[in-house]
């Protein structure tokens, strides 16, 4: 069995934040990958349960650096 290659960062609630973080980790070196369920992305932003949260997975050779840079962006 393949041994994953992305690990789960955090999740964020809404798109918008979730786009900056990633903006923020790729202009730092690390690669992003992004999921949220399709209901969430429609131009009327839903925050009920778990619709508008973004699932935020960046590569688990830079997982460190990743969490680093996010406790930094934490604290902007």
């Amino acid at each position: 069995m393949n041994e994953l290659k992305y690990e789960l960062l955090a999740e964020i609630t809404g798109r918008m934040q979730a786009d900056l973080l990633k903006s923020f980790l790729e202009a730092n070196g690390v690669d992003v990958e992004m999921f949220q369920e399709s209901v969430g992305q429609t131009i009327y932003p839903v925050n009920v349960d778990m619709l508008g949260h973004v699932q935020v997975f960046v590569p688990r050779e830079k997982m460190e650096l990743a969490r680093q840079l996010f406790e930094e962006f934490n604290e902007e």
